[in-house]
């Protein structure tokens, strides 16, 4: 129902925006694309007969042509104020064109990848969200999506290289925003 209900709301609007990790990559539900959801529903629910569920999540792109992505979760509410801001003034919206190692840097935050060896998604990360994780001692989990100049073919192999247990670094980019096309694809490289 929700195909449908996509697909109209497309047909009535002029301007189509996808709002947050979930409408642009799955969010953390796109979990399931990696898993066996029947598997996991009979594990977890005494009786999974009674559950109704996607066994694939997609973007809202997938179903509709969509406008602009706003990623985030949450998204950044500055972020959509300029949004609006570019909608009003017929232009393009001015986001963070670097990724979240300049938001650490920005806030005086030690490089945790760097510096503790803790595995950080944060130079193949959009900026946006003021660099929460680094900035509270662990790595970024790419709530914001890829960055669109990330070099996912040389952190990837890194990231692999830095386990601190084995399958962390295929974990952290299925994480958030796991299905998102490059972190999907970084992911899939480490993981054969």
């Amino acid at each position: 129902h929700e195909e449908k209900r996509i697909a109209e709301v497309r047909r009535e609007c002029k301007f189509l925006i996808a709002l947050g990790t979930c409408a642009t990559a799955g969010g953390i539900q796109a979990l399931r694309n990696f898993t066996d959801t029947t598997r996991l529903a009979e594990t977890v629910y005494a009786h999974p007969e009674y559950l109704h569920y996607l066994d694939k999540v997609t973007p809202v792109s997938a179903h509709v042509p969509v406008d602009m992505e706003i990623w985030g979760c949450p998204v950044n509410k500055y972020m959509v104020l300029e949004a609006i801001a570019a909608l009003l003034q017929n232009r393009k919206p001015n986001f963070p064109p670097y990724s979240v190692c300049m938001e650490c840097k920005r806030s005086g935050a030690v490089c945790v990848l760097v510096s503790q060896g803790i595995p950080c998604v944060g130079p193949a990360t959009q900026a946006g969200c003021g660099a929460i994780c680094p900035s509270n001692g662990r790595g970024c989990y790419g709530c914001f999506g890829p960055w669109s100049a990330a070099n996912l073919d040389s952190l990837a192999p890194t990231l692999k290289s830095m386990e601190r247990y084995p399958g962390e670094a295929v974990r952290l980019l299925r994480n958030f925003s796991g299905y998102a096309p490059a972190f999907r694809k970084a992911a899939d490289a480490i993981n054969k």
